[in-house]
């Protein structure tokens, strides 16, 4: 399908692994400015290849300059606040995200800020090239973070340098970012693309149903207490026992050789 505010490209699997799916923000001008007629496409992209039963993981990325320079102020700023409520502004649409049951990696370089940075934090783990600043800047208008600013940030870098960022809008680089766990490693600018690439190839070498379900009790650690999380990774560790994959992987072990999964 053809989008106004994305590129989409499917890149083949080797050796049989299952295909990325990846996504490209695309405009330019606005350096990726997110309003609601991209943030419409980028749920129903996301969708199509969550759906896509040849597709095993999705990278999400912009352009050298910015992966999202925020949310588009000149299409909010003329909101009142039935036109927000009523319409559920970022609800709507920005939670499509959340509803991917297969990895998304985002792929940062340059701006991520405001909604760029919350739409980073969304994904599954960021790989940030070595130009990627990372930022909350809603106070410098009047307002705070809407899409998960507040609570995604410190749940990946703790309370008092979320509270840093949030209340001054200062921005983090990448070398600091990788610090503070809010990305899972920094590469350079050049190598982005390829570094992303190669972690989705390789997590789509692996069983489908295993690495849907890893992410759901990685995300599960996040909403639930040990307990209750330690109880939900033990079921469904139980359950992979009755797929297809697990014996073959276990017998691929065994045999010395390279486990042909199945996906079932």
């Amino acid at each position: 399908m053809d989008y106004e505010n994305l590129l989409t490209e499917r890149r083949s699997g080797a050796d049989g692994a299952l295909a990325v799916g990846i996504v490209t923000l695309h405009r330019p001008k606005q350096l990726n400015a997110l309003n609601d007629g991209l943030m419409d496409e980028l749920g129903h992209a996301l969708a199509a290849f969550d759906a896509d039963e040849g597709i095993g993981c999705i990278v999400l990325t912009g352009s050298d300059k910015a992966f999202a320079a925020g949310a588009d102020i000149g299409a909010m700023a003329s909101y009142g606040y039935m036109d927000v409520y009523l319409g559920q502004y970022i609800t709507r649409n920005w939670e499509a995200l959340r509803e991917v049951r297969k990895p998304v990696i985002a792929a940062v370089a340059g701006f991520a800020l405001g909604g760029g940075c919350e739409l980073a934090m969304a994904c599954d783990f960021i790989i940030a090239a070595e130009s990627a600043k990372f930022g909350q800047p809603e106070i410098k208008l009047g307002i705070i973070p809407g899409a998960g600013g507040t609570q995604r940030l410190p749940r990946a870098v703790g309370k008092s340098k979320a509270m840093d960022m949030v209340l001054t809008a200062r921005m983090m680089d990448a070398a600091e970012a990788e610090r503070a766990g809010l990305v899972s490693r920094v590469v350079p600018n050049e190598r982005l693309l390829d570094e992303a690439l190669a972690a989705a190839a390789m997590i789509c070498g692996y069983s489908l149903p295993s690495v849907m379900m890893a992410k759901q009790c990685v995300n599960r650690a996040f909403e639930t207490g040990l307990a209750d999380g330690v109880s939900h990774e033990r079921s469904v560790f139980h359950a992979l026992f009755a797929t297809e994959d697990q014996k073959e992987g276990m017998a691929a072990f065994a045999g010395k050789r390279k486990p042909a999964f199945k996906h079932r």
